[in-house]
């Protein structure tokens, strides 16, 4: 059978046949074959990378949703970075402006410490030895037993101004009237209450701690008892002129373990001249004194603290 095609061309200058062979159908078969089989994967090509493309685009579109949250984010941090710095700027300059309190403070309490010590070390030692200037001052006489009066007689050797024997004043004298209030120079027990016309007169007498004692003399009233505890500034007495005595006013004694001491110097003693009585008094043995109050503050502010650690364990 002939497998031969006869194609034939008609143009106006007359027509023209063309004899396709087997081989050369096959070859343009095959290759119809071919350029459909390359349409197709251009096609398929075309949708692959339409879809990749879409894909891609979904890709971008969620990467800059992400962005757009990272920058929200990076935007809030630098603000609360802008934030912390500028609350540990004000924390750094009120930690300066306590420092330099701290160090007035240390100044008036005569601790030179170190300045370049932690806070808390310089604060502990600045409160050891505030409160052992408030606990001396509370249990060891100073101050006036009387407001706004004039020293009359001081302490030493002087002419009585009625027997006009000149002999040992163990005592300070304050010229003041009839009935003025007389007050605790410290904490302490009322040891003796005596009256009487002669001598001191009405006199009192109050033990107070570390072997320290002070006495009133020449009392027109008693306002405590025998066995009564006062405190610093409680009203014990009035003044009067009982006993020999060349005119109203009180007579003021300071004893440490029996040994009357110039009451001058404890009369002006206070937390701004602390240290002026270690020099002025040296009859006392005020290291080891301070060094015993020391060691008892010391000891409270550790059960104060332990105190305290324990009660927020127990709330937390």
């Amino acid at each position: 059978m002939n497998q031969r095609i006869l194609i034939s061309i008609s143009t106006v200058s007359g027509s023209k046949s063309l004899q396709l062979s087997k081989r050369t159908q096959q070859f343009l078969r095959w290759s119809g074959y071919g350029l459909l089989v390359a349409v197709l994967a251009v096609a398929g090509s075309i949708l692959y990378l339409l879809h990749d493309r879409a894909s891609a685009r979904g890709i971008q579109a969620e990467l800059e949703v992400r962005s757009g949250n990272l920058e929200q984010q990076l935007s809030s941090l630098q603000s609360l970075k802008a934030d912390l710095e500028q609350d540990l700027d004000e924390r750094e300059s009120r930690l300066a402006q306590v420092s330099d309190r701290l160090l007035d403070i240390e100044n008036v309490l005569g601790v030179h410490g170190d300045g370049e010590a932690p806070i808390e070390a310089r604060l502990d030692l600045a409160a050891v030895n505030s409160a052992v200037r408030h606990m001396v001052l509370e249990q060891v006489p100073n101050g006036s037993p009387v407001k706004n009066a004039r020293q009359s007689s001081q302490f030493g050797f002087r002419t009585h101004p009625v027997t006009g024997r000149r002999k040992m004043h163990r005592g300070l004298d304050f010229a003041v009237n009839t009935g003025t209030p007389i007050y605790a120079p410290a904490d302490g027990v009322v040891e003796v209450i005596r009256p009487s016309k002669s001598g001191s007169g009405n006199f009192l007498k109050i033990e107070h701690a570390f072997g320290f004692s002070s006495s009133y003399s020449h009392l027109q009233k008693f306002v405590v008892r025998s066995g009564d505890f006062v405190n610093k500034h409680d009203l014990i007495a009035y003044s009067g002129n009982t006993g020999l005595s060349s005119g109203p006013h009180l007579h003021y004694e300071i004893r440490f373990i029996g040994r009357a001491l110039d009451p001058r110097p404890f009369v002006d003693w206070n937390s701004d001249n602390f240290e002026s009585i270690f020099e002025q008094e040296r009859i006392v043995k005020w290291a080891s004194l301070i060094n015993k109050v020391q060691q008892r503050v010391s000891l409270q502010l550790q059960l104060s603290s332990h105190k305290d650690a324990t009660s927020k364990a127990s709330s937390s």
